[in-house]
């Protein structure tokens, strides 16, 4: 039997000193303070390595090809999208990706994702360090910057 936690961690500079100084005695539930260093990729990495036979470039073809060409959202996740259109709205870079014209995408119609398959592609073509040492990481970690989040390279 074999577990695996690819949750993600804590930055390294939330620490409790760095609440107890903002007032707060506890994480916040919403925004910047509350994000972590995402672990799914890593977990991608940890896995391939322990059980993989296929390059990982060959794992995320069909994800990337998904997030370039769309594909027709079903009417569950039409109603959630929906029902989360005024809190994407608020975020300008959540509303450029998730609310394509202006709205959620409706029952049938096609998503398309091409940020997402490019962060995909150079996952593909760099493996993890692409995304925890390369641009994406700097992507990552300057809008946590800019929105008053915890992220640095060092910890990221």
């Amino acid at each position: 039997m074999y577990g695996l936690n690819a949750s993600g961690r804590s930055p390294y500079n939330a620490t409790r000193e760095f609440f107890a100084g903002k007032g707060l005695k506890e994480i916040p539930l919403t925004g910047a303070l509350s994000w972590s260093v995402p672990g799914c990729v890593d977990g991608w990495a940890e896995l391939s390595k322990r059980f993989g036979t296929m390059p990982l470039d060959k794992l995320l073809a069909p994800a990337i090809k998904y997030a370039d060409e769309g594909f027709e959202v079903p009417p569950t996740i039409a109603g959630f999208w929906h029902a989360a259109e005024g809190k994407l709205s608020r975020a300008p870079d959540a509303a450029k990706t998730y609310l394509p014209g202006g709205h959620a995408p409706r029952n049938g119609e096609i998503f398309k994702n091409p940020r997402l398959a490019n962060t995909y592609r150079l996952i593909a073509e760099g493996g993890r360090d692409a995304y925890y040492r390369g641009p994406i990481a700097r992507q990552i970690v300057a809008y946590s910057e800019a929105h008053g989040g915890l992220f640095s390279l060092s910890g990221f």
